[in-house]
């Protein structure tokens, strides 16, 4: 009894640190800049007029719109490109296959900072030549993240799981190899490709750095960006700030909670 008391005492204090971050958010954007710097913990009737303030200073909805474009292109060339490398690592044998694999997974160990000025100069001189597609484009921020090491791997291992027997049977019904694959691997995996949806959205939707130093414009700011530029004047409006940070977080949350069962299955590697 005791040692079962210790366990729920843990986990409620546990939960309380973990949600306090959010809850403290949620409350400073109903307060105005002064009481969030004084520490306030009560809510109050201020969101409105921070939210009026926000809107009137910076161009939200462009920013939210191009946050959104961005995430949403990566995502769909994420799951459709990893899917397709993880399925082809796994199903289909190759002697080289392994050393590819290996050579992949051994990029995981570069981090991006070091790989920002190589890939800054390559979309610069693209943009002398197709200005569409270089810097300062939306083109820039999805093409160097819109897949991972990471995720091949995780579809890579997702598919050791699925039945190969379905695959035998769909091919003497006479189904080509891309017909494998979007008529009976896709709906199959569909818990592993909205795990991987999930991960690769908050992702995209955060990120900040490489938008950062690839788009410089106003117009082509996004969430992550527009919060920064208004933290960094002179005298911050906290009241604003925490405001612009609970819009942006709206999308993530969202998709997290829609999808959240199904995030679950695709991590502990399910095949429905």
């Amino acid at each position: 009894m005791l040692k079962k008391t210790f366990i729920y005492v843990f986990l409620t204090a546990a939960a309380i640190i973990s949600i306090f971050p959010f809850l403290w958010m949620i409350i400073s954007s109903t307060n105005l800049s002064v009481d969030v710097t004084q520490g306030r913990m009560l809510p109050g009737s201020h969101f409105a007029q921070n939210f009026t303030k926000l809107v009137s200073s910076v161009n939200l909805f462009q920013a939210f719109g191009n946050s959104l474009k961005i995430s949403i292109w990566t995502t769909v060339l994420a799951l459709l490109i990893a899917s397709l490398a993880g399925y082809g690592f796994e199903i289909y044998r190759s002697k080289a296959k392994d050393v590819v694999f290996n050579i992949l997974l051994l990029s995981m160990m570069i981090p991006f900072a070091a790989m920002m000025v190589p890939l800054y100069q390559m979309f610069s001189k693209l943009s002398r030549t197709a200005p569409a597609l270089g810097v300062n484009t939306i083109v820039a921020v999805v093409l160097p993240t819109f897949t991972t090491a990471f995720l091949i791997f995780f579809f890579r291992q997702s598919t050791k799981m699925f039945p190969k027997e379905l695959l035998e049977a769909g091919r003497m019904d006479g189904l080509t190899e891309l017909g494998l694959f979007f008529r009976i691997y896709v709906p199959t995996m569909k818990t592993t490709f909205a795990a991987a949806s999930i991960i690769t959205f908050m992702s995209s939707w955060n990120n900040y750095l490489w938008p950062l130093i690839v788009l410089q414009t106003p117009e082509k700011r996004t969430i992550p960006l527009l919060v920064s530029n208004l933290g960094s004047s002179y005298s911050p409006d906290f009241g604003v700030i925490m405001t612009a940070i609970v819009i942006s977080t709206l999308p993530t949350a969202l998709v997290f909670f829609l999808m959240q069962k199904q995030f679950v299955a695709g991590m502990v590697g399910s095949v429905k």
